[in-house]
Parts: structure tokens; sequence; C-alpha cells
């Protein structure tokens, strides 16, 4: 085959939102590329950002193989510098390399997953050195989320341990993600407390070996977590809902935690730092915090991304975790997966549905060349 299928997501001067298959040449690597067959790419919310974004999804119409959508006027000043660009949309996936350029010929036929964008794609060429190699055995199902939540979620534990901290706060925490930093910090020994909206999540969390998990949907919630953050001193908050009240309620418990185990009076609160790091945006209001500063002076919120964690670590630090990823894809970081469909598929209303909602335990897989 010599053509190559993908989707693209556009934003036209019309202020339309267009979702689509485009047809393309299939690409030749280059001497340090190689040309992998994706046979396995998840829909994370980090993709929907590019794929749906600025698109009303209550203008949604399913026109053919094609989705629109309209792009509020108030925001088509922000969407200039993609006007009119098709855009292969995926972050990340995995595959079978079948072509290698001269200096990566020892890639032939190998399973790799990668994170290179444009991976909604049959073909996706890109350097070797850019490739996770999976161990014999691993199937580009079981390895197509390897980068995205299995190094973020690495990436809180070794945060927490360069900032200074000694235990977590995770919510959202019955996500893929969340089980994999549940079964990480139980291997290592990290001390997390998990929040979690429904009772089947903290039973699915504590099936796995969760000890502090808290449900937010519950009238003592503020009082669960209290008191598993003064039992942890859990200092850290990663937070995937990204807006509301939770981020100033983690850091109101961290407070009356803290105060617990001060040793002298301060009236600016407890003089231990208390951080929230938002990663997700799952609820899209502003972040809301009490006026009453019920969590001192001594604390912080801001954002956390994977590409810049990574290069802050090095290269040496990066492949260590890599390796424990691979050698691990089967265990800590299994996925599961609800749906999978075809490019086609992942373009019909029924799909977008499911993985616009961005649920808890309801992820989907594209296997762009079945």
């Amino acid at each position: 085959m010599t053509t190559n299928k993908q989707i693209t997501s556009t934003v036209t001067d019309q202020g339309k939102l267009e979702i689509a298959i485009t047809d393309s040449a299939r690409p030749v690597p280059k001497d340090d590329e190689v040309l992998i067959e994706v046979q396995a790419t998840p829909i994370n919310p980090s993709d929907l950002g590019l794929l749906l974004g600025p698109g009303d999804i209550n203008t949604l119409k399913v026109e053919g193989s094609k989705i629109t959508m309209d792009v509020p006027a108030a925001i088509m000043s922000a969407m200039q510098p993609r006007l009119n660009i098709s855009m292969p949309v995926g972050n990340e996936g995995s595959g079978v390399v079948i072509e290698a350029g001269a200096n990566a010929q020892e890639l032939l036929g190998k399973v790799v997953s990668v994170v290179g964008g444009g991976m909604y794609s049959q073909y996706r060429c890109l350097p070797a050195a850019s490739c996770m190699v999976m161990n014999e055995g691993t199937e580009p199902r079981d390895c197509a989320s390897s980068f995205v939540n299995p190094l973020t979620a690495l990436g809180m534990v070794e945060t927490m341990k360069m900032e200074g901290h000694t235990a977590l706060v995770h919510t959202a925490a019955a996500s893929n993600l969340g089980q994999m930093l549940v079964k990480i910090c139980v291997d290592d020994g990290v001390q997390l407390v998990n929040i979690v909206r429904k009772q089947e999540h903290v039973d699915l969390l504590k099936s796995i070996g969760a000890q502090f998990v808290c449900n937010s949907s519950d009238d003592d919630f503020m009082e669960q977590l209290t008191a598993a953050i003064i039992e942890t001193k859990a200092t850290l908050a990663f937070d995937a809902t990204g807006g509301g009240e939770l981020a100033g309620k983690i850091l109101t418990c961290m407070e009356v935690a803290a105060r617990k185990n001060a040793t002298e009076y301060s009236p600016y609160g407890s003089t231990q730092h208390k951080q929230v790091y938002i990663y997700g945006g799952l609820n899209q209001s502003g972040i809301t915090l009490p006026n009453n500063r019920t969590f001192g002076m001594y604390w912080g919120i801001g954002g956390f991304l994977l590409t810049p964690f990574l290069g802050k670590v090095g290269f040496e630090k990066v492949g260590e975790l890599q390796a424990r990823v691979a050698n691990e894809i089967k265990t800590t970081f299994a996925s599961k997966y609800t749906q999978e469909v075809s490019l086609e598929g992942a373009l019909t209303l029924e799909a977008l549905m499911v993985y616009a909602k961005q649920a808890t335990g309801e992820k989907v897989l594209i296997n762009p060349n079945g």
C-alpha cells in the first residue's frame, strides 16, 4: 500500500471545526528513521484538545465520514495559528516496524511504542531514537498506552521525591492512570490518598491495594480526606479535574493536617508548603478557592505537563522510567479499553459521545489498520 489514511482536525475560517479521514502518501523513512504500521492508539483526554477542542459539541453534525461543529465566535481569534490547517491527531500509539533506514535496521519487525503526534494514522514515520522497543511477547494492543499515562504516573512519584514531599493525593483516581499510580505506590512503599466520585471506584481501588480512598460524593468527604492526610502527611496533590472547588478543598485539608502536627504557632498558618498540580481538565470551570485563607500562606497551585518533566529529569532518568514501563506493561502499566474501533469507527456519533465525555472506565482504542 502506497497511501496512508489518518484522522485530521481542521478549524476553518468560516468558524467550523471539521474532523475527517484524509489520504496522503505513505511516508518513507530516512537513514535514522523507521516506518511503523500503527495497530493500536488510544484516545486520551490530552488528545481531545486538538481533536475536539474549540468545537461546540451541541452543534455536532455527522456528514458522511466527516464530523463538523461550530466554533464559538468568542474564541476564533485564538484559533488564528491553526486556521485552515489540516492537523493530524493522536499523541501516542504502538505498532510494528515494517521499514527502517540504514541506521535503524535492528528495529525491523520489532513492536514499538512511540509518542510523536499524528498517531491516528495507518503509518507513522519517526526517528528510531524516539521508539520504546517492547519485550518479546508484547502485542501492540498491550503497549498502546506506554507513554502518556505510565510516564505521567511515574513522574508524579519522581516529582514528590525531587520536591521533598513524602506522600501524594490524586484525584479522578479510578482512571487507567490512577490505577497505575496505585500499583506504583504499593510497589514503591509510597503513601497515596485517592479521591474518587463513586463507591464502585472505592471498591475497585481497594481491590488493587489502595489503602486510602475518599469518595467526594459522601457527606463526610472533607472528614475522610483530612483523616487520610493526617495519617499520610501528604503535602503534594495532582488534580485531574482542573476546575471547581476540589483543589481548594485539598489544600484546606492539608492545612488542617499540618496544624495538628505543628510544634509552634504562626499567624500565617502552618509553615509546611502545600502544593497542588493541575494536570487535567475534566472540569472546564474555573478553579474556585475559599476566600477565608483556610490553607494559610504556604501553598501553591501550578500546572504539570509530562514533556517539561521529562526534559527536567534528563535522558538517563527517562531511560530508567521507560525500561520499567516496558518490563511491567502487562501488570503495573496495563490499560483497559471498553471499545476498539477503526479510523472510520472513531468518527461515528456513538464512539464520539463515549470519548468526548471522558468518563472513568470508558476508554477507546483505535486500530488504524483494523
